[in-house]
């Protein structure tokens, strides 16, 4: 029996390469969607060139699109990366909004809505992506409600939808697990963490800064999973 098409949303980062592998591992065949959205560097983007050629996708697409020209995030503006020593220093420095300032505005939305349309024309009735709702950064686009209230509206936006020929499907199977279990399983799926990178703030050699709240999310996930990063960080 052929297996079935999926779009996986993939970042290069530890939890969509952790969700491309649990993707192959349940039986389907990846189509892997990067975005080229105007974020501060490219390292990320060359991560998933790495993670799509090791797992062996059947097509990484990488679609453009310049989020800059909206500005709002220190991902997409000039805007310095918050860089902390721990997380409960990440905390304390709160500003008075529970959502941080490298949240870019709508961003999955505007993702789930590409990786629908990639969906629609590849005739694959799922797509997984590696949100999580666990040890994050508070994206109110990262909740298990969202997630659910956008696969019942994407099952009304297509032509495939209305005929009947898609039922489409929303997997975010990391939503309920922490960075360590997050870590485990992609190690039990054999996972090589040393392509991947999150860091929010790389140096021009690609070297993760260590101090961003996705580096501290990620440096505690390994830690709490008794491994070590493979990645290398900036004066280690």
């Amino acid at each position: 029996m052929a297996k079935r098409p999926a779009i996986v949303l993939l970042s290069g980062g530890l939890d969509s390469t952790t969700v491309l592998a649990i993707a192959k591992d349940q039986g389907y065949t990846p189509y892997a969607l990067s975005f080229r959205y105007g974020q501060r560097h490219s390292v990320e983007l060359e991560a998933a060139k790495r993670v799509a050629a090791a797992q062996g996708v059947a097509r990484h697409v990488i679609a453009d699109i310049d989020l800059r020209v909206f500005g709002g995030s220190a991902l997409t503006s000039d805007i310095d990366v918050p860089k902390h020593e721990s997380l409960d220093e990440a905390g304390s420095k709160d500003t008075g909004s529970s959502v941080p300032i490298t949240y870019v505005p709508a961003r999955n939305t505007i993702f789930l809505s590409f990786a629908l349309a990639y969906a629609e024309t590849v005739g694959a009735s799922d797509i997984f992506t590696g949100v999580t709702a666990v040890d994050y950064s508070g994206y109110p686009d990262c909740r298990p409600e969202y997630m659910e209230a956008y696969e019942r509206m994407a099952n009304l936006a297509t032509r495939a939808g209305v005929e009947g020929t898609q039922r489409l499907k929303l997997h975010s199977p990391l939503i309920s697990m922490s960075k360590a279990d997050i870590v485990r399983e992609g190690l039990r799926l054999g996972v090589d963490y040393s392509l991947t990178s999150s860091c929010y703030d790389p140096d021009e050699q690609g070297l993760a800064c260590g101090h961003c709240e996705t580096c501290l999310l990620r440096l505690k996930g390994f830690a709490e999973a008794g491994v070590t990063d493979p990645v290398q960080y900036q004066g280690a």
